[in-house]
This record gives structure tokens, C-alpha cells and sequence, in this order.
């Protein structure tokens, strides 16, 4: 919405500047977007004559005209217009001009070969019009060629960006309004207006009680022998300052009512009405040609302002050519209506027209402005074009709406933070428009007509808020007591895993949760895949049922580019259903390539299952799993290296299932071409991982140094295969927890001198005493304590 500051004073008694308006604006709520001079920026467009159009010697569709711009010389023009010809007078932009719609600065530039110095202009480029067809043509005579187009008020205005809710702020007026509940000045009382109304509207107008009609009052008056001519002075100053063009003093009449009160209004040429005016929904193929020079076909339900013959205009959105008025019409119709903002917005979008009386409708115009907008638009005809006016003719009625709001001052302290008077809140709403009465403790209010969006206490608590200053509101720190954590355990057990895993050299890789249906038959144990109704891709066309799918695919890219040492991570959920609970969240990761490439410092060598089960058992601990309570097994699954990988589960081999780990299948990595000798990896059930780690991670021991001297012993077993070197370690733990301080596998032999389907296993065991040194006795006895127990345990025979 764009105001000066002298249309404002038409409204508002204020010695306030401009620059002091602005800012109260912007503290009530109506942001001012920038203030500028009326036409800024426009001085370089001039009237001009084109002396003579020839066809281009290098184009078909493009002109060379002669232009006289009055400064003795013709210059060269190219112009693509068709309607570009000798004598016609148009508007000249020159080298240096900025085109207002596009915001392109012309400079001198070849067009096929031949320069032209400058542009004719379109309505559309000037934003003058919406026809892009032609450049424009000027009613205008020698005398006014090198003219400024656009005469400077010099006047400064005021652009104010008006929310969707505020309506009656698309008016000087309601502006004026707000400024002056709000302190800056007095608003000034509409003058009451009497003219001498003796015959009755010859034009009958009938609402037709269509289903879903788009209009509920129609008001119109009947002008005759009307002059229409160009408008005074004056009213095209405030005209332009609306970046608007002057069109005819009946045009800019209804223009500078729409801007001033935010009541739009229509003026038809009566004689061009054929018998009366009907009110109707439009019917399916109807058709008019619109004031922007556009032909639009309606579809059903259509609010069409019509007549004997068909349809005049769109009610509420715009005018037909056929009804249009020129300087030569002697009588007027002048409308004053309201149309629904339902409809309106629907028939707008469908045919794609914009313009300033469907911008207001559309958001609600007040139905109680009729009367006063058509003696208003009556009074400023009748004093610039003359005439005789007719009686008001209204028709139609609307429900009204409005409920009595009651409002407890409590209330307002209670939202706000801060009191308030009944005093203060009856001057603020009455100053608004509202009308108040006062009870004990309830105050009654009834809004205005053209503030739709109040019908609530909590509006009216708004608008209280705003008058009274947004800068009342007191500042209170949040209260910063934490009553509840703001994670869950299974939320900190996720990120803390991931830290956990990156902070060992993996890369995170964050891929989608469905992949490909033939690299996930490897790593499913499920024979049904769960396949997505509808893809994003052929290769992207089942959910996961393991991390290993995508990371593998990574992997792959990443090996064929030449990066051949890996190491990936996953954290997410992996799917046994598709229905909720049916997923599994887990960390996934892989390594592959070389644990260090041939230096000066150590040999090469690969990343082998060792380094996979130290990564995935640190990262247990580090959850909170106490290592001593972890059992390893060679359970497995189907995608891992049989015999190079394990099972990690809590407490025993039947216990919760913590961790997988290993070598990835041979035969899996030689299917998806990854060009390595190995891939390594584990996967971590935290759904599996007990929820408090509390109850997990016990107190840290005490850390005792013995003051006696440690003492070790190897023993070597022949042993059947099925039993695994963990087995063994945790079983002769558990023989002596205090004496016993580690026990350590140094060798595991199958081959020549050991029968079939046994093993050779040697371990070392070391004692520390805690309260004596021992003596050849005491290791005797905990030496043969050990053979006995995995013999009697396994079957084992100790090795010679």
C-alpha cells in the first residue's frame, strides 16, 4: 500500500513528519517497507513521434524507425512492435534508463547488425497496462514531444506492507485510523454530503439467488450528461504517486476512491447496458473481453455482472470492454458492491487475473461502505464532469456476522505481562471503531464492520498490545532448570555410539533405507524382501534388511575410483517388516584395504579380523558393556567368513546378542566386483544394549599394585575342535578370579601328530598374589587345579 503524506492529511490532523509517521507505522504493526519519491527514477522517459517506420534490412519481424525526441537530430530505433508506424506517438526510453517492470538498464547495442539508441516502450514494460503486444499510443500532439511521460509530484511516499489480516489498511483512511489511536494525531471526520437526488435509477439491477453466489449487496447510481474528460491536477498527482497512470477523470475517480477508502467501484457507459443489470453465476463457455484487453472464458458458478445481451464484467475482479466508458460517454452506472472473498479467490486463481479491486475483495472489504462510496464517487463526478445524479439504488442483504465480545482487563495482564486501565482500553477500541460498554467486571465489545479478523478476546488483547506499544511488553528470562532430561536413553546410546565409531577413523556415510534387491539377498536371512509399491529408482527397490547393502555399494564406488582404504559407518534402522516395531536399529561398518602401506617405519599389511573385533569391542566398551561380561563365540551368520568371525553376546553364548563381526564372505566380495583381497565388518544391536548403562558399567575397581612377584606358567592341551579359545580362557578365569590375573592363547595347531577332529591349544596364565609370595607349593597346586578342570570340563589331555 503506497500513501503520501499529504493524501494522509486529507484523513489524519497530525504536524508529525514523515519520517516520524514511518516509525509509529512499523511499532504498530504495519511494516514500511521503504520510503521513495513519487516516480523515482522516471524522468528519462519522454514522449516521442516515430517520423518514419521501415522494415529491418536484417530481420523480418523487427522495425527501424526514425524518432523525433525534440532535440533537433532524428534518432534510430529498432522495434519489434507490429503496431510501430509513421506518426505515431509513443514513449521513448534512452541509453541509461532503467525499464520499471524488468529493472534492465538500456545501453547503445546492435539488433541484427544496425544500432539503436534507446527503446519504445510497452504499457506492460512501463507498467502502465498488462498488453505486451504493442508499445503504447499516445494521444498527444507536436508540442508535447520530449515531455517528461511521467510527471514528478516530487512528492516522498510511503510503501507499508499490509498483512493479509488487515484489510481496512488497504485505504488511506484505516491507516489514518490506526495512526491516530495510536497518538499521532486526530482523525478527521468524513464530510457529510447532500446533493439534490430527484429521479429514480432508470437501470433495474437483480441478485439472481444462484447457489453459491458470489455477490450479496449490489449499490449503483445513475449519472447523466456526465464530460468526461482528463482529471484535474490534483487528483492525477495522487494518482501517479500510486504508480498508476491517469486514464480519464471517471476512471481516476473510482481508482482514488478504491486507494482512499478501500472501497472499489465500477463505472459502466449506460447506454452501453443493454435493458438492466443481472447479478448471476456464469455458465460454462460464457465469454468477455476484459478492460486489460483479454479475452476469458468462464466456467460455471462464476459471478458475472451481466445484461440482456451477455456478460459486462467479472464482479469484484474486472470490467468488460463492451460496457467500458471512453471520454465520449454522456451517461454513467456507477457500482458499489460486495462480493464474497470466497468466490472471488477462486475465480481469480482459475483465470489468473490480478488486479487491485479483487486484491481488496478477496480479503474482505466492509459491507457498510457501499453508501458512503457511492455518494462519494457521485460527489467528485458531479463537481469534475458534471451531470444529475439519480436516487441510491441498493439491493441485496448480508447476514451481520459480528459478536459481542466480552473482555476481562485480567485477562490482559494474565497474556501480556503487563496492566492496563478500562480507561485506556475504552479510548484505544473506541478509537479503532469498536463500540464498547462497560460492566463491573466484563467489558462488551462490538468490532467494527471493517475488521473481520477480530472475533475473539485474544484479538482484541492483540490490538490493545499494539496501540499500546510492543515495547511495554516486559522481558523474562526462561527459567533454565532442566526437570527433565531432553534425551532419552536410546536417543544417547545412538549418538554416543556414533561418536564412538567415528572416533576410531571411521566415515560416516548417511545413504537411503531401501537399496537394492540383489546386493540384500546376500545379507538377509529372510526369504521374502519387503518391496516398495513405487520405487524411486529400479535399483532402489526394497527396504533394507541390513546396513551392509548400501555401505558395500559405497564401498564399491569408492574402490573403483582408486580409494582403496575404507572406513565406513552406519547408524540406522534396518527392516524385518514394514509395519511399526518391525525395525532394528543398528551400527553398521566395514573396512578394507591395507592397516599401513609399505613405509620406512613398519611393514605393509592388510586390516585382518583382529583389527575388526578390537574396533567393535572397544566400541562396546565405550557404550557401557563391561568387557569381562562379554562372551565370544563363532556363531555367525550366512555373509561372513566362516571361520574369521564371531558372535559377541552378554554374559553367555546364549545371552543378548551385542555385536557380529568378521570377514566379509569371499564369495559375496568376488559377486559385487569390489576388486579387494578383503572387507571386514561388524554390526552392534543397540536395541539389544540394556538401557541403563548404570546397570551395566560398574564402579571402577580399585587399583591395587601387588607387592609380590608375578609368576607364569604355559600349559598346551589337545583338545576337540568344537571348542573355541574364548571357552577355554574363561573357563580357567573363573578357577581362581583372585590368583588368577590373565590368561593369554599363544598358539592353536591343527595338523601332523594331532588326531583328526582335535586341536592343539597352548595359552599362558599369569598369577599375582595379593598377601603372600608364592612358593613352589602354591604353584604346583593352582598349576594342577587348571589341567584337572579342563580336563574334566572338555576332555582335553595335556599335551607332552
Amino acid at each position: 500500500m503506497i500513501i503520501s503524506l499529504s493524501w494522509l492529511k486529507n484523513h489524519l490532523d497530525t504536524k508529525s513528519n514523515l519520517n516520524q509517521i514511518a516509525e509509529r507505522l512499523t511499532e504498530i504493526g504495519l511494516e514500511v517497507e521503504n520510503i521513495k519519491s513519487s516516480n523515482a527514477n522516471l524522468d528519462n522517459f519522454i514522449v516521442c513521434k516515430i517520423v518514419k517506420s521501415q522494415k529491418h534490412p536484417n530481420a523480418d519481424k523487427l522495425k527501424l524507425c526514425d524518432v523525433d525526441i525534440g532535440i533537433g537530430n532524428l534518432i534510430k530505433v529498432v522495434c519489434g512492435a507490429q503496431n510501430a508506424k509513421d506518426g505515431l506517438f509513443t514513449v521513448y526510453a534512452p541509453p541509461g534508463a532503467t525499464i520499471p517492470k524488468t529493472n534492465m538498464k538500456l545501453k547503445i547495442a546492435k539488433i541484427r547488425g544496425v544500432e539503436s539508441q534507446g527503446m519504445l516502450c510497452s504499457g506492460y514494460e512501463l507498467e502502465q497496462s498488462s498488453d505486451q503486444e504493442g508499445i503504447l499510443e499516445l494521444n498527444k500532439k507536436e508540442k508535447n514531444i520530449g515531455e517528461k511521460f511521467f510527471k514528478n509530484t516530487g512528492e516522498k511516499t510511503i510503501d507499508i506492507s499490509i498483512t493479509p489480516n488487515r484489510p481496512d489498511c488497504l485505504g488511506v483512511r484505516g491507516i489514518a485510523r490506526d495512526l491516530a489511536s495510536a497518538g499521532i494525531g486526530r482523525l478527521r471526520k468524513q464530510p457529510i454530503i447532500k446533493i439534490n437526488q430527484k429521479f429514480k435509477n432508470p437501470i433495474k439491477v437483480s441478485i439472481k439467488k444462484d447457489k453459491g453466489q458470489g455477490c450479496g449487496i449490489f449499490g449503483s447510481v445513475y449519472i447523466k450528461n456526465v464530460q468526461n474528460k482528463e482529471s484535474p491536477e490534483w487528483l492525477k498527482k495522487r494518482i501517479i504517486s500510486l504508480g498508476l497512470k491517469p486514464v480519464s477523470a471517471i476512471v481516476d475517480i473510482t481508482n482514488y476512491i478504491m486507494f482512499d477508502l478501500n472501497r472499489p467501484l465500477h463505472a459502466y457507459d449506460a447506454d452501453k447496458i443493454d435493458q438492466e443489470i443481472i447479478v448471476r453465476n456464469s455458465k460454462k463457455g460464457e465469454s468477455f473481453e476484459a478492460l486489460d484487453n483479454k479475452k476469458y472464458t468462464l466456467q460455471d458458478n462464476m459471478c458475472s455482472i451481466s445484461d440482456k445481451t451477455g456478460v459486462l464484467g467479472l464482479g469484484g475482479i474486472i470490467g468488460g470492454t463492451r460496457s467500458g466508458t471512453e471520454f465520449s460517454t454522456k451517461n454513467i452506472l456507477l457500482e458499489s458492491a460486495y462480493f464474497f472473498p470466497s468466490p472471488i479467490r477462486k475465480t481469480s486463481k482459475i483465470l489468473n487475473i490480478d488486479t487491485d479491486a479483487k486484491y481488496r475483495f478477496e480479503r474482505g472489504i466492509d459491507p457498510e461502505s457501499i453508501k458512503i462510496g457511492l455518494e462519494l464517487g457521485m460527489c467528485m463526478i458531479l463537481d469534475i464532469c458534471g451531470g444529475e445524479a439519480s436516487k441510491l439504488s441498493i439491493v441485496g442483504k448480508i447476514k451481520d456476522e459480528r459478536n459481542i465480545i466480552n473482555l476481562e482487563i485480567e485477562k490482559f495482564s494474565k497474556v501480556i505481562g503487563f496492566s492496563i486501565t478500562k480507561a485506556e482500553v475504552k479510548k484505544i477500541l473506541s478509537s479503532l471503531g469498536c463500540s464498547v460498554s462497560m460492566s463491573a467486571k466484563k467489558m462488551k465489545i462490538l468490532p467494527p464492520t471493517w475488521r473481520p479478523d477480530i472475533k475473539e478476546d485474544i484479538d482484541l488483547i492483540e490490538e490493545l498490545t499494539r496501540i499500546k506499544g510492543y515495547d511495554k511488553v516486559p522481558l523474562i528470562n526462561p527459567e533454565k532448570e532442566n526437570i527433565k532430561e531432553t534425551l532419552t536413553n536410546k536417543q544417547k546410546l545412538f549418538h554416543f555410539a556414533q561418536r564412538s565409531v567415528a572416533s576410531k577413523g571411521y566415515t560416516e556415510a548417511i545413504t537411503w533405507s531401501f537399496t537394492d534387491s540383489k546386493i540384500d539377498n546376500f545379507f538377509s536371512e529372510s526369504k521374502s524382501a519387503i518391496k516398495l509399491s513405487n520405487p524411486i529408482s529400479s535399483d532402489l527397490d526394497v527396504l533394507r534388511s541390513s546396513l551392509y547393502s548400501n555401505l558395500m555399494i559405497s564401498a564399491k564406488k569408492n574402490i573403483h575410483r582408486n580409494f582403496e582404504d575404507l572406513m565406513l559407518f552406519e547408524i540406522g534402522p534396518v527392516f524385518k517388516g514394514n509395519k511399526p516395531g518391525e525395525q532394528t536399529t543398528i551400527v553398521g561398518a566395514i573396512k578394507t584395504g591395507k592397516y599401513s602401506r609399505k613405509n620406512w617405519i613398519e611393514k605393509e599389511r592388510n586390516f585382518d579380523v583382529y583389527d575388526i573385533k578390537n574396533d567393535v569391542l572397544k566400541t562396546l566398551y565405550e557404550i557401557g558393556i563391561n568387557i569381562e561380561k562379554i562372551n565370544v563365540s563363532n556363531k555367525t551368520k550366512k555373509w561372513y567368513h566362516p571361520g574369521r568371525s564371531g558372535l559377541l553376546s552378554l554374559g553367555s553364548s546364549s545371552g543378548p546378542e551385542l555385536a557380529y563381526f568378521g570377514e566379509i564372505h569371499p564369495f559375496i566380495v568376488k559377486n559385487l566386483d569390489l576388486r579387494t583381497e578383503n572387507v571386514l565388518g561388524f554390526e552392534i544391536f543397540l536395541d539389544n544394549i540394556p538401557e541403563s548403562r548404570k546397570k551395566i558399567r560398574e564402579a571402577k575397581p580399585q587399583f591395587i599394585v601387588s607387592d609380590y612377584q608375578k609368576v607364569a606358567r604355559d600349559f598346551a592341551f589337545v583338545i576337540d575342535e568344537k571348542y573355541s579359545s574364548g571357552e577355554i580362557i574363561n573357563l580357567v578365569k573363573k578357577i581362581d578370579k583372585q590368583l588368577i590375573k590373565e590368561v593369554k592363547i599363544f598358539d592353536v595347531y591343527q595338523g601332523d601328530n594331532i588326531a583328526q577332529g582335535k586341536k592343539s591349544i597352548a595359552f599362558n596364565v599369569t598369577l599375582e598374589p595379593k598377601d603372600k609370595t608364592l612358593s613352589d607349593k602354591d604353584i604346583e597346586e593352582i598349576s594342577k587345579k587348571i589341567i584337572l578342570i579342563v580336563q574334566e570340563t572338555t576332555g582335553a589331555t595335556l599335551r607332552s
